[in-house]
Protein backbone atom coordinates (compact mmCIF):
# COMPACT_ATOMS: atom_id res chain seq x y z
CA UNK A 1 0.00 0.00 0.00
CA UNK A 2 2.86 2.38 0.91
CA UNK A 3 4.60 1.53 -2.38
CA UNK A 4 1.42 2.35 -4.31
CA UNK A 5 1.04 5.72 -2.59
CA UNK A 6 4.71 6.54 -3.21
CA UNK A 7 4.33 5.63 -6.91
CA UNK A 8 1.26 7.83 -7.29
CA UNK A 9 3.01 10.77 -5.61
CA UNK A 10 6.04 10.44 -7.87
CA UNK A 11 3.80 10.24 -10.94
CA UNK A 12 1.89 13.36 -9.92
CA UNK A 13 5.14 15.25 -9.33
CA UNK A 14 6.45 14.21 -12.75
CA UNK A 15 3.28 15.36 -14.47
CA UNK A 16 3.38 18.71 -12.64
CA UNK A 17 6.99 19.36 -13.62
CA UNK A 18 6.28 18.31 -17.22
CA UNK A 19 3.31 20.67 -17.46
CA UNK A 20 5.35 23.48 -15.91
CA UNK A 21 8.17 23.02 -18.41
CA UNK A 22 5.72 22.91 -21.30
CA UNK A 23 4.05 26.08 -20.03
CA UNK A 24 7.42 27.85 -19.95
CA UNK A 25 8.14 26.69 -23.49
CA UNK A 26 4.81 28.17 -24.68
CA UNK A 27 5.42 31.63 -23.17
CA UNK A 28 5.85 34.51 -25.62
CA UNK A 29 8.46 36.94 -24.35
CA UNK A 30 8.95 40.56 -25.39
CA UNK A 31 12.48 41.05 -26.68
CA UNK A 32 12.42 44.78 -27.41
CA UNK A 33 12.17 47.18 -30.31
CA UNK A 34 13.87 50.17 -31.88
CA UNK A 35 12.76 53.69 -30.94
CA UNK A 36 11.14 55.42 -33.96
CA UNK A 37 13.32 57.90 -35.84
CA UNK A 38 11.31 61.09 -36.39
CA UNK A 39 11.89 63.51 -39.27
CA UNK A 40 9.95 66.62 -40.36
CA UNK A 41 9.62 68.57 -43.59
CA UNK A 42 11.28 71.66 -42.07
CA UNK A 43 12.81 72.79 -38.78
CA UNK A 44 13.20 76.42 -39.82
CA UNK A 45 11.49 79.10 -37.68
CA UNK A 46 7.86 79.52 -38.74
CA UNK A 47 5.51 82.51 -38.67
CA UNK A 48 1.99 81.20 -39.18
CA UNK A 49 -0.42 83.33 -41.21
CA UNK A 50 -4.20 83.02 -41.30
CA UNK A 51 -4.13 83.70 -45.05
CA UNK A 52 -2.37 80.35 -45.47
CA UNK A 53 -4.63 78.45 -43.05
CA UNK A 54 -5.45 75.65 -45.52
CA UNK A 55 -1.84 75.10 -46.61
CA UNK A 56 0.34 72.32 -45.22
CA UNK A 57 2.55 73.53 -42.38
CA UNK A 58 4.53 70.44 -41.36
CA UNK A 59 4.80 66.85 -42.58
CA UNK A 60 6.15 64.23 -40.17
CA UNK A 61 7.60 60.80 -40.95
CA UNK A 62 9.01 58.14 -38.66
CA UNK A 63 10.45 54.63 -38.81
CA UNK A 64 8.77 51.40 -37.73
CA UNK A 65 9.90 50.35 -34.21
CA UNK A 66 9.88 46.65 -35.25
CA UNK A 67 8.63 45.25 -31.96
CA UNK A 68 10.10 41.76 -31.46
CA UNK A 69 8.91 38.81 -29.40
CA UNK A 70 10.38 35.35 -28.87
CA UNK A 71 8.16 34.21 -31.73
CA UNK A 72 9.58 36.81 -34.12
CA UNK A 73 8.67 40.31 -35.30
CA UNK A 74 5.29 41.40 -33.93
CA UNK A 75 2.28 41.31 -36.23
CA UNK A 76 0.20 43.40 -33.82
CA UNK A 77 -1.09 46.80 -34.84
CA UNK A 78 1.09 49.68 -33.66
CA UNK A 79 -0.43 52.96 -32.49
CA UNK A 80 1.62 56.11 -32.94
CA UNK A 81 1.00 59.31 -30.99
CA UNK A 82 2.50 62.61 -32.12
CA UNK A 83 3.14 64.62 -28.95
CA UNK A 84 3.51 68.41 -29.04
CA UNK A 85 4.69 70.45 -26.05
CA UNK A 86 6.68 73.51 -25.05
CA UNK A 87 10.45 73.30 -24.66
CA UNK A 88 11.39 72.65 -21.05
CA UNK A 89 8.17 70.85 -20.12
CA UNK A 90 9.63 67.44 -21.02
CA UNK A 91 6.22 66.41 -22.42
CA UNK A 92 4.60 66.62 -18.97
CA UNK A 93 2.64 69.83 -19.61
CA UNK A 94 -0.96 69.62 -18.40
CA UNK A 95 -2.03 70.99 -21.79
CA UNK A 96 0.20 68.73 -23.90
CA UNK A 97 -1.35 68.13 -27.33
CA UNK A 98 -1.47 64.62 -28.81
CA UNK A 99 -2.58 63.18 -32.15
CA UNK A 100 -3.20 59.43 -32.42
CA UNK A 101 -2.20 57.81 -35.72
CA UNK A 102 -2.96 54.10 -36.10
CA UNK A 103 -0.83 51.93 -38.39
CA UNK A 104 0.77 54.76 -40.30
CA UNK A 105 4.27 56.20 -40.44
CA UNK A 106 3.42 59.76 -41.42
CA UNK A 107 1.24 62.68 -40.38
CA UNK A 108 0.72 66.18 -41.80
CA UNK A 109 -0.73 69.34 -40.27
CA UNK A 110 -2.19 72.38 -41.98
CA UNK A 111 -1.34 75.89 -40.84
CA UNK A 112 -4.72 76.18 -39.10
CA UNK A 113 -4.34 72.80 -37.35
CA UNK A 114 -0.89 73.75 -36.08
CA UNK A 115 -2.07 77.18 -34.99
CA UNK A 116 -5.06 75.68 -33.15
CA UNK A 117 -2.73 73.21 -31.44
CA UNK A 118 -0.50 76.01 -30.19
CA UNK A 119 -3.55 77.95 -29.01
CA UNK A 120 -4.66 74.93 -26.97
CA UNK A 121 -1.16 74.83 -25.52
CA UNK A 122 -1.79 78.35 -24.24
CA UNK A 123 0.64 80.06 -26.61
CA UNK A 124 0.18 83.80 -27.17
CA UNK A 125 -0.35 85.00 -30.71
CA UNK A 126 2.33 87.01 -32.55
CA UNK A 127 5.03 85.79 -30.16
CA UNK A 128 7.79 83.27 -30.88
CA UNK A 129 7.51 79.99 -28.96
CA UNK A 130 9.92 77.06 -28.67
CA UNK A 131 7.90 73.96 -29.50
CA UNK A 132 8.97 70.30 -29.32
CA UNK A 133 7.64 67.29 -31.21
CA UNK A 134 8.13 63.55 -30.68
CA UNK A 135 6.40 60.27 -31.54
CA UNK A 136 5.35 57.65 -29.02
CA UNK A 137 4.70 54.10 -30.30
CA UNK A 138 2.72 51.50 -28.38
CA UNK A 139 1.13 48.09 -28.80
CA UNK A 140 -2.28 47.05 -27.49
CA UNK A 141 -3.46 48.71 -24.26
CA UNK A 142 -0.70 51.32 -24.45
CA UNK A 143 1.90 48.63 -23.70
CA UNK A 144 5.69 48.73 -24.25
CA UNK A 145 5.93 52.41 -25.25
CA UNK A 146 8.93 53.62 -27.25
CA UNK A 147 9.78 57.30 -27.78
CA UNK A 148 11.40 58.91 -30.79
CA UNK A 149 13.99 61.66 -30.90
CA UNK A 150 12.75 65.18 -30.14
CA UNK A 151 12.48 67.84 -32.87
CA UNK A 152 12.47 71.52 -31.86
CA UNK A 153 10.94 74.31 -33.95
CA UNK A 154 10.43 78.02 -33.19
CA UNK A 155 6.86 78.92 -34.19
CA UNK A 156 4.87 82.17 -34.08
CA UNK A 157 1.08 81.61 -34.07
CA UNK A 158 -1.60 84.08 -35.13
CA UNK A 159 -4.78 85.10 -33.35
CA UNK A 160 -7.64 82.74 -34.07
CA UNK A 161 -10.79 81.75 -32.21
CA UNK A 162 -12.69 78.51 -31.86
CA UNK A 163 -16.01 80.38 -32.08
CA UNK A 164 -16.84 83.95 -33.18
CA UNK A 165 -16.57 86.34 -30.24
CA UNK A 166 -19.93 87.94 -29.30
CA UNK A 167 -20.28 91.62 -28.46
CA UNK A 168 -21.53 90.75 -24.97
CA UNK A 169 -22.02 87.70 -22.75
CA UNK A 170 -24.45 86.92 -19.93
CA UNK A 171 -25.08 84.00 -17.57
CA UNK A 172 -28.50 82.57 -16.78
CA UNK A 173 -29.78 79.49 -14.97
CA UNK A 174 -31.01 77.93 -11.74
CA UNK A 175 -27.50 78.28 -10.32
CA UNK A 176 -27.61 82.10 -10.64
CA UNK A 177 -29.28 84.74 -8.45
CA UNK A 178 -31.86 85.60 -11.15
CA UNK A 179 -32.61 81.96 -11.96
CA UNK A 180 -33.49 81.18 -15.60
CA UNK A 181 -34.16 84.28 -17.71
CA UNK A 182 -37.76 85.37 -17.86
CA UNK A 183 -37.42 87.82 -20.74
CA UNK A 184 -39.42 90.47 -18.91
CA UNK A 185 -38.50 94.14 -19.16
CA UNK A 186 -37.22 94.41 -15.58
CA UNK A 187 -35.12 91.27 -15.89
CA UNK A 188 -32.30 92.88 -17.86
CA UNK A 189 -29.60 90.78 -16.24
CA UNK A 190 -27.12 93.61 -15.71
CA UNK A 191 -25.77 91.87 -12.60
CA UNK A 192 -25.18 88.77 -14.70
CA UNK A 193 -23.23 90.40 -17.51
CA UNK A 194 -19.61 89.38 -18.12
CA UNK A 195 -16.80 91.91 -18.46
CA UNK A 196 -14.84 91.64 -21.70
CA UNK A 197 -11.20 91.71 -20.55
CA UNK A 198 -9.59 91.40 -23.99
CA UNK A 199 -10.51 90.62 -27.59
CA UNK A 200 -11.44 86.97 -26.83
CA UNK A 201 -11.95 86.63 -23.06
CA UNK A 202 -14.87 87.36 -20.72
CA UNK A 203 -14.92 87.27 -16.89
CA UNK A 204 -17.64 87.44 -14.24
CA UNK A 205 -17.62 87.04 -10.45
CA UNK A 206 -21.02 85.79 -9.25
CA UNK A 207 -22.74 83.70 -6.59
CA UNK A 208 -23.59 80.16 -7.74
CA UNK A 209 -25.85 77.70 -5.93
CA UNK A 210 -24.55 74.16 -5.54
CA UNK A 211 -25.22 71.52 -8.21
CA UNK A 212 -27.64 73.69 -10.19
CA UNK A 213 -27.33 74.59 -13.87
CA UNK A 214 -26.48 77.57 -16.03
CA UNK A 215 -25.90 78.63 -19.63
CA UNK A 216 -24.16 81.55 -21.39
CA UNK A 217 -26.08 83.98 -23.62
CA UNK A 218 -24.83 86.65 -26.07
CA UNK A 219 -28.18 88.45 -25.66
CA UNK A 220 -29.89 88.29 -22.27
CA UNK A 221 -33.55 87.36 -22.60
CA UNK A 222 -33.06 85.60 -25.94
CA UNK A 223 -32.65 81.89 -26.69
CA UNK A 224 -31.75 82.64 -30.30
CA UNK A 225 -28.15 81.79 -29.41
CA UNK A 226 -26.56 80.19 -26.41
CA UNK A 227 -23.32 78.55 -25.33
CA UNK A 228 -23.24 75.41 -23.21
CA UNK A 229 -21.15 72.37 -22.35
CA UNK A 230 -19.64 70.40 -25.23
CA UNK A 231 -21.45 67.25 -24.08
CA UNK A 232 -24.54 66.04 -22.25
CA UNK A 233 -26.45 68.25 -19.83
CA UNK A 234 -24.68 68.68 -16.47
CA UNK A 235 -21.91 66.21 -17.35
CA UNK A 236 -19.14 68.81 -17.37
CA UNK A 237 -16.21 69.21 -15.02
CA UNK A 238 -17.60 71.77 -12.56
CA UNK A 239 -14.24 73.57 -12.48
CA UNK A 240 -14.46 74.24 -16.21
CA UNK A 241 -14.56 72.42 -19.52
CA UNK A 242 -15.11 72.87 -23.27
CA UNK A 243 -18.12 74.85 -24.47
CA UNK A 244 -19.87 75.17 -27.83
CA UNK A 245 -22.85 76.94 -29.43
CA UNK A 246 -26.16 75.23 -28.56
CA UNK A 247 -24.35 73.11 -25.96
CA UNK A 248 -25.77 71.34 -22.92
CA UNK A 249 -26.52 72.79 -19.49
CA UNK A 250 -23.45 73.58 -17.39
CA UNK A 251 -23.38 72.19 -13.86
CA UNK A 252 -22.28 74.45 -10.99
CA UNK A 253 -19.79 73.34 -8.29
CA UNK A 254 -20.95 71.15 -5.41
CA UNK A 255 -20.54 73.97 -2.88
CA UNK A 256 -22.54 77.19 -3.01
CA UNK A 257 -20.40 80.31 -3.04
CA UNK A 258 -18.97 83.18 -5.03
CA UNK A 259 -17.01 82.11 -8.09
CA UNK A 260 -15.03 83.74 -10.87
CA UNK A 261 -16.03 82.42 -14.30
CA UNK A 262 -13.68 82.93 -17.24
CA UNK A 263 -14.82 82.23 -20.80
CA UNK A 264 -12.13 82.11 -23.51
CA UNK A 265 -13.30 82.04 -27.14
CA UNK A 266 -9.75 81.55 -28.35
CA UNK A 267 -9.65 78.06 -26.85
CA UNK A 268 -13.36 77.24 -26.50
CA UNK A 269 -12.94 76.64 -22.76
CA UNK A 270 -14.38 78.11 -19.57
CA UNK A 271 -13.06 77.90 -16.01
CA UNK A 272 -14.74 78.28 -12.61
CA UNK A 273 -12.63 79.35 -9.63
Amino acid sequence: MKKSIKFLLNAALFLTLFASCKKDEDQVLYEGGTAPKLTVSSTAPMVLNIANAANQALAFNWTNPDYKFSTGVSSQNVTYILQIDTTGSNFTNRDIQEFSIANDLSFAMTVKELNTTLTKLGMLENVQHNIEFRVKSTLINNSVPLFSNVIKIVITPYLDVVYPVPAALYITGSATPLNWQCGCATDVGTTQKFTKVNSTKFELTIALSANNSYLLLPVYGSWAAKYGFDGSNNANNVNGDNFKPEGGDMKAPATSGTYKITVEFKTGKWTVQ
